[in-house]
């Protein structure tokens, strides 16, 4: 059930998705401890680190407990990216660099043109990928979308590019940017993309429990799948999709006591980390 990226090994098929206040360090943890095989840090922005903003340099707190865990970064400037990518490369403890090309809110893709308003430039994604490759000694990933909009689905050739750089593995959310989060994500976009080429691509888009992601990577053959919002106040999801991937087990959920002692447990940790405010409204994205 394991795969790499790059050198690193990872132990199983199950990602904790970069998701903005709320891919924190004691979520990290929590998903860690059930079941995620590799976690993602939420993104943060390649000027915020050059400039020294304290609130972005926060951001790349990590446990060892976290390992393995890949770094998130997003912007569109070659030379701060590059930059950036360096600066972490050289200050954090985190195995891998992910270059955000996916992010659809309009502050990122339309505002700073970062995320997936990459998408409508290869030429300057294979620039980006091909000098931060050059310059860090991590492995290097890339998140992407299945395009722009409808008319201008482009993932598989991106992601060409993306190889051709040196990128160690994909992740592709199976959704437009114009999409958002909104539709069902596009399978057969994922499946293209692993049928043009040889690193590994995670796969990412609505799966919420075992039977989904064993529906995703049968379809479209990718090496890993990636959990977003199926995550949110349900880190056990990566141990029941171990088990069902495994062998068809269907875990028992919590009992309401461990859930209680979970929530009480992350809550307390992210209070020592952010503060009370910040923390019970981070909390929120895990209600219903």
């Amino acid at each position: 059930m394991s795969f790499k990226i790059g050198n690193l090994v990872i132990e199983n098929k199950i990602i904790l998705a970069p998701m903005a206040g709320v891919s924190n360090s004691p979520f990290r943890i929590l998903s860690r401890k059930y079941g995620a095989g590799l976690v993602f840090a939420e993104m943060v922005s390649d000027k915020g680190l050059l400039y020294n903003n304290e609130k972005t340099i926060k951001l790349l707190y990590m446990t060892d407990v976290e390992k393995p865990m890949a770094q998130q970064i997003f912007g569109s400037d070659l030379k701060t990216m590059v930059e950036a990518a360096v600066y972490i490369d050289k200050n954090s403890n985190a195995d891998i660099i992910d270059i955000n090309m996916g992010c659809p809110v309009p502050k990122v893709a339309i505002k700073a043109q970062a995320g997936s308003a990459l998408m409508k430039n290869p030429d300057l994604i294979y620039e980006i990928v091909s000098e931060i490759v050059k310059r860090v000694s991590k492995p290097v990933t890339v998140k992407i979308r299945s395009g722009w909009d409808h008319s201008s689905v482009n993932a598989v050739e991106v992601a060409k590019r993306i190889e051709a750089a040196g990128a160690a593995a994909i992740t592709v959310h199976a959704r437009t940017r114009s999409q958002g989060y909104s539709g069902l994500a596009d399978y057969d976009v994922i499946k293209a993309v692993k049928e043009a080429v040889k690193i590994p691509v995670i796969g990412n888009g609505d799966v919420i429990d075992g039977p989904s992601a064993k529906r995703m990577l049968e379809h479209t053959g990718c090496d890993a799948v990636m959990i977003g919002r199926g995550a949110l106040g349900n880190p056990w999801i990566f141990r029941e999709i171990d088990a069902y991937l495994k062998d068809g087990t269907i875990l028992e959920r919590p009992s309401h006591e461990e859930i209680r002692e979970m929530m009480v447990s992350h809550l307390d940790s992210l209070v020592e980390l952010k503060g009370e405010h910040i923390a019970v409204l981070e909390m929120r994205s895990h209600g219903p």
